[in-house]
């Protein structure tokens, strides 16, 4: 399998992902005997929640400095020292200092909701495929609501892509008022590009919450979480029809590497042009949590 590239928006220029876990992704996903060890135990809830279970235990706190060190994150971000952390999955759902993440003051902005690498859709009737050339996810299948799929048919949408190396707290993209998270069962793939390069109706499938963002400049928005592969847990942490401003903290994932989506109703986004022109080519742009995806229309 090919190495996974995105464009990193800071560098401007092309980078190749160091991936947690590759090997094993690559024979799951990748072989005869990982896709029968998918089948049967992978995709499974139980084994994700038993990974989950695992990094919850006071022995992981060993694996945090290598971890920080083989991937090069810069632990001043953090709102706790590392050696405070009482497992791996604390560490993993770490708070960061707000002024690691600020918020792009413009009131026309919305900003990204999580740090990743992200791909747009700014018409999804005429979307040509995220991952793989003329293949789209099903709207139908992933929201599971007939009028909301109507009503979104025509839509932009904004997928990003979580890896473990990343901050996992995801956050709103623009002010309202949210509702309730809907919960829609489902497996747990991951949600890695091996795995979506093989079938990307993944994204649709998955374990995943929704909620309503009730806006006053872009009518409402539907914010996904998207669980994965030893996702221990999706946490919604705000509080359902309390005001938000944009960036506020919604949730955290607890451990493995998932995806948020946005979908906003027809006309209402511009997305910025390095997300569009990367879209385009069908490849991911790194950006993080707080600056600008696109402007409000």
């Amino acid at each position: 399998m090919d190495e996974i590239v995105y464009h990193d928006r800071y560098r401007d220029e092309s980078c190749v992902e160091k991936v947690y876990g590759d090997k094993a992704l690559r024979w799951t996903y990748g072989t005869w005997g990982g896709k029968l060890a998918l089948a049967a135990m992978v995709k499974r809830a139980w084994f994700s929640r038993w990974y989950g279970w695992r990094m919850d235990q006071p022995t992981t706190r060993e694996k945090i400095k290598p971890f920080i060190a083989e991937f090069g994150l810069d632990a001043s971000e953090f709102a706790r020292n590392p050696d405070e952390f009482a497992n791996f999955n604390e560490f993993f759902f770490r708070k960061l200092n707000p002024s690691a993440r600020p918020i792009d003051p413009d009131p026309s902005t919305l900003v990204f909701p999580a740090d990743g690498r992200h791909l747009c859709v700014p018409d999804l009737s005429r979307c040509e495929g995220l991952f793989v050339k003329g293949q789209m996810f099903d709207l139908a299948t992933l929201l599971r609501d007939p009028e909301l799929t109507r009503r979104y048919s025509q839509g932009s949408l904004l997928l990003s892509r979580l890896c473990p190396v990343d901050y996992h707290r995801f956050h709103f993209p623009a002010a309202g008022r949210p509702g309730l998270a809907r919960l829609i069962n489902g497996p747990l793939y991951s949600v890695n590009p091996i795995a979506l390069c093989q079938n990307i109706h993944i994204l649709a499938t998955n374990k995943r919450e929704i909620t309503i963002l009730e806006t006053e400049t872009l009518g409402n928005v539907l914010l996904l979480e998207i669980g994965a592969t030893c996702v221990g847990g999706i946490c919604q942490t705000y509080r359902p029809g309390d005001p938000v401003s944009k960036g506020d903290e919604k949730g955290y994932f607890r451990f493995g590497g998932s995806s948020t989506i946005v979908i906003f109703e027809p006309g209402r986004i511009m997305f910025d042009d390095d997300l569009q022109q990367h879209s385009a080519d069908q490849r991911e742009l790194y950006a993080r949590m707080g600056d600008s995806m696109g402007k409000i229309v």
